[in-house]
């Protein structure tokens, strides 16, 4: 079965949705989401977004805030790109619906987090992401040239190989089509054709054992621009957000928003002490690498399994009228953050890296954009300055939005792509084959490529990797696709990725942390 789209978005986030509403008025535009159209890392975004909105507050610092947080290696054209446009994009949102607290005054109650040296974040209660998600859902809904497909999950980017022609990584010259998507309601294999594709799939959270994303977050836009020799860049930089709730058995980790230590809130070792102004003169406001590591290097001297998270001194009522879905969480779990320690720990959060792409949103495979956690745009650098993702997905989709519809009547269909080939694969004999292989990868990189590294920690991740990827292509070439199947296979894809960069880099830099490495040793403490 063969479909045809002007434009195709894969992925239901800010990035996917924002794109869809300013490029619909240039064709058709398709949008795919493999789960619940509103199951996206966005919806989970609590804190808010970043933006220079009132003195003292200004471009420069919140640039310079950006850069400090990047430890270098942040593209300034690019962040004074993002920080410079950013407003007029949340002026755009705040227009089709978007819902930010204000204070008496009719001012916006801007919030501060972690690196930010100003209050500059704009946020609804701490669920931010949601009202953002029902926005913009209700905006694609009412555009009559938009439609919204679930439960469609994209196998592979269609590309020249497909045609039989030799494509490489070096050669150049690569197209994108459109997509092989599995239909989940149907098990059929759809063929989607498309002049222009964007891919806007998310992060790879579920690399891990513990992870604040959704069990959809694995990776899958990088995997398959990865397989269809696209660019990606800046693996190695897993952002871990310091502050995931303590909760054993609970999957995904929930978050306590950085916003919560922006309020007031103390982290507190097993000894009740405020241990963060030891590492950093920021103390508990310090950018997330620098307090990732404090908090893991804590619980390794403590031999325990988290630190706390002291809320006494924001107030019961601040604390519940800022945070009110953290205040359910706490006391459905029998805590009262008003008056008990939170336990909390570091928990997989966010990608740093991803695909690469230039100022438009531009892979380097023709006809083919990336925007949102999947793009390695430059703006990040080696760790991302909080509250920052979401204004980078709304600047990058407009640019995309301005790129590709300017071009989009230059780009016709191919005639002569060929339907997905299952011939000769059978259902799985046994499902625990692909189950057991997605515990084991997150065990090794939760173990060997997590917050802290090494050289032989990464080495033996390779070596594992390689295996469980023997084993899994082996299954996949002679199995009918499933998502368990795929999501693992695009797992695997990214780990490798992970693995390989961080083993490249010979500085220790933002999330990047090796302990064989000199350079920039973590302070202990002691």
């Amino acid at each position: 079965m063969q479909q045809k789209t002007d434009f195709l978005i894969i992925g239901s986030g800010i990035a996917g949705l924002s794109y869809a509403l300013k490029v619909a008025e240039y064709g058709k535009v398709m949008i795919i989401t493999k789960a619940s159209r509103d199951e996206t890392n966005t919806k989970y975004a609590q804190g808010g977004i970043a933006a220079v909105t009132y003195a003292p507050d200004s471009v420069e610092k919140h640039i310079a805030d950006t850069l400090d947080a990047g430890d270098g290696l942040c593209d300034e054209k690019i962040v004074r790109l993002v920080i410079t446009e950013g407003m007029q994009r949340i002026g755009e949102l705040i227009g089709w619906g978007a819902d930010f607290d204000k204070d008496a005054s009719g001012k916006y109650d801007l919030a501060r987090e972690g690196g930010h040296s100003e209050h500059r974040i704009l946020h609804h209660k701490d669920s931010t992401g949601a009202e953002i998600e029902r926005t913009l859902l209700e905006q694609i809904t009412r555009h009559p040239n938009i439609t919204l497909h679930t439960h469609l999950f994209a196998l592979d980017l269609i590309t020249q190989h497909h045609l039989g022609e030799e494509v490489t990584r070096s050669s150049g010259g690569i197209s994108c089509y459109g997509i092989y998507a599995l239909n989940l309601q149907t098990k059929k294999v759809e063929t989607i054709l498309s002049r222009i594709s964007l891919v806007a799939t998310g992060g790879a959270g579920q690399l891990y054992r513990t992870t604040t994303n959704p069990r959809i977050a694995t990776g899958d836009g990088v995997a398959m621009v990865y397989r269809a020799k696209g660019t990606v860049r800046d693996m190695e930089f897993i952002q871990f957000h310091p502050t995931g709730l303590y909760h054993p058995g609970e999957s995904p980790c929930f978050l306590i928003s950085e916003a919560v230590r922006g309020a007031g809130a103390i982290l507190r070792n097993h000894e009740h002490e405020d241990f963060m102004p030891r590492y950093d003169e920021r103390g508990s406001l310090a950018p997330r690498d620098i307090v990732a590591r404090a908090i893991d290097n804590e619980i390794k001297l403590s031999g325990g399994e988290h630190v706390y998270l002291d809320c006494s001194g924001i107030g019961s009522e601040k604390f519940l009228a800022h945070f009110p879905t953290i205040h359910r969480k706490c006391l459905s779990i029998g805590l009262d953050p008003a008056t008990d320690f939170i336990p909390v720990a570091p928990a997989a959060h966010y990608l740093c890296g991803g695909i690469n792409v230039n100022e438009d949103a531009c892979t380097d495979i023709g006809h083919l954009y990336a925007a949102g956690e999947c793009a390695r745009t430059g703006l990040h650098g080696a760790n991302r300055l909080a509250s920052n993702s979401l204004l980078e997905a709304l600047v990058f989709a407009h640019r995309a939005a301005l790129h590709s519809s300017a071009r989009i009547g230059s780009v016709n269909f191919r005639s002569d792509i060929p339907d997905w080939n299952a011939e000769g694969t059978t259902a799985p004999r046994e499902m625990i084959l692909i189950t057991e292989n997605r515990r084991e990868l997150q065990a090794l990189m939760s173990n060997y490529v997590g917050i802290v590294r090494s050289n032989t920690r990464l080495k033996r991740a390779l070596d594992r990797l390689r295996i469980i990827y023997g084993e899994t292509e082996a299954l996949y070439e002679r199995t009918i696709v499933s998502p368990a199947l795929c999501e693992l296979r695009n797992l695997i894809n990214v780990s490798y990725l992970v693995v390989k960069a961080a083993m490249a880099r010979t500085e220790n830099r933002g999330l990047h942390y090796n302990t064989d490495l000199e350079n920039d040793q973590l302070a202990t403490g002691q």
